[in-house]
């Protein structure tokens, strides 16, 4: 247990933190899943409707260290991707 009021501290803040990154990351992985879902449908229309909802929380991860910019750059490059291909 932390002794410190300073330790203390740090400690309710990483838990606050943790449900937080908790949360985005389970968001993030459920929009991933059904952009995924939607496109293998055939639902390219509103797969690009969920798109920029994507980008968003992509680059809001990779801005509060959830994951990194290059994964979120390479995540958003291949949805693009996909849904371009199947789009043809």
């Amino acid at each position: 247990m932390a002794i410190t009021k300073a330790a203390q501290k740090a400690l309710r803040q990483s838990k606050r933190r943790r449900t937080v990154n908790i949360k985005r990351q389970i968001n993030l992985k459920n929009l991933l899943k059904e952009v995924k879902l939607l496109v293998s449908q055939k639902k390219i229309e509103e797969a690009k409707k969920i798109l920029p909802q994507v980008y968003q929380i992509l680059d809001k991860s990779a801005k509060v260290g959830l994951i990194k910019k290059n994964t979120a750059s390479r995540r958003k490059s291949r949805i693009s991707k996909l849904i371009n291909r199947t789009q043809k």
